[in-house]
């Protein structure tokens, strides 16, 4: 008797349809069943390709990190004036968090939902996601600084942990309900605090 062929799979594909119920479930909740059925393959197949459920939701919640870092880098670092590319990315954070079925970010979400029973591996990978995406953030503050696009008083790291927050924020908000519009209205606010160089400074800089 032949035996059948092993079925195959796209990996990409399985880790989109796996990050999916993720979102929506959360790593506690998703089931290796349902995760299995979601991307196409049995159990047996998801375990000889990762090892367990850990391994998937950090594969996963990678893949996911770093579509937003390749968003986030080409906003900030495309829009040449400093406030209009972090409000930029508050606006874009606000839009992405109320899209679709899954309001809210994985990351964010599993961040403030992680006990402490959780996997440590899985622990340290929503926290190393979020601390890249800040990290992302500062970046383009200290360049913004230095441009002249922000004042050289203004706190750096404090204005870092701050739109932070307000990103963190808005998963929360979306998570209960919060508009996509009602999220860029507070992104509006939130950059009240934005204070840019001097005008002596703007103009040296236009001199130059």
């Amino acid at each position: 008797m032949t035996r059948g062929r092993p079925r195959q799979f796209d990996p990409d594909a399985a880790l989109d349809h796996a990050l999916a119920l993720f979102a929506r479930d959360g790593f506690e909740k998703a089931s290796v069943q349902e995760l299995a059925e979601r991307m196409a393959i049995c159990k047996p197949s998801l375990y000889a390709a990762y090892g367990n459920k850990e391994t998937l939701f950090i594969e996963a919640l990678r893949r996911y990190a770093a579509q937003g870092a390749e968003q986030r880098a080409a906003l900030l670092n495309n829009e040449p004036d400093g406030r209009r590319a972090v409000e930029a990315l508050l606006r874009m954070t606000a839009t992405e968090v109320t899209r679709g079925e899954t309001a809210g970010c994985l990351i964010v979400s599993e961040a403030a939902a992680t006990p402490s029973g959780y996997p440590p591996a899985v622990r340290d990978a929503v926290a190393s996601a979020l601390a890249s995406g800040a990290a992302q953030l500062r970046a383009r503050l200290v360049r913004a600084q230095r441009e002249g696009d922000l004042d050289a008083a203004m706190d750096v790291d404090a204005l870092t942990t701050y739109f932070s927050t307000v990103m963190v924020g808005m998963t929360v908000q979306a998570r209960n309900g919060t508009t996509s519009a009602q999220l860029c209205a507070a992104a509006s606010v939130a950059m009240s605090v934005w204070s840019g160089a001097s005008a002596e400074s703007a103009m040296h800089r236009r001199d130059r």
